[in-house]
């Protein structure tokens, strides 16, 4: 039962597995697998999606900013029943353009993730919310902005 072990070589060997042979951990999904992406991240691009939908049809919006925020401001900046200005939380917003910036739409994640349940329901959303803000924006009506407006 005397079995010779081979001394270990000295020196710089090959890289060796982790002590359990499960292997060199790492990522879980390679980056540009959607697993990767976050929610905030996956819902500013359906916001870029819309947007990009909308300006071959309107070249003005290149000049107007389309933000994302997780949740809309307080209005009164306290808490409590008089936090928001009426009984509804707001899905998106308009600022027009002064001297000082351009013309905002910003459009609140949180919001609108709670109201939908699937990614598809979110990006028809999404584009509704969008497609409100350019109209109030511009002065006209939803339909004329987007002729698809409230048809999916």
């Amino acid at each position: 039962m005397d079995s010779p072990v081979p001394p270990r070589p000295t020196g710089p060997g090959p890289r060796r597995r982790d002590r359990h042979g499960r292997g060199m951990r790492g990522p879980v999904a390679p980056p540009q697998v959607p697993l990767s992406t976050s929610r905030a991240a996956a819902f500013g691009d359906l916001v870029q999606d819309s947007v990009e939908r909308l300006e071959r049809r309107w070249p003005q919006l290149a000049e107007v900013d389309f933000l994302v925020l997780d949740v809309p401001p307080a209005a009164g900046g306290g808490e409590g029943p008089d936090m928001w200005p009426s009984e509804h939380v707001p899905l998106g917003g308009m600022m027009p353009a002064t001297s000082a910036h351009p013309a905002r739409i910003v459009v609140y994640r949180r919001p609108v993730e709670i109201r939908t349940k699937s990614r598809d329901e979110r990006a028809l959303f999404v584009h509704e919310i969008v497609v409100e803000q350019v109209a109030e924006l511009l002065g006209l009506a939803p339909e004329s902005v987007d002729p698809r407006y409230g048809q999916d």
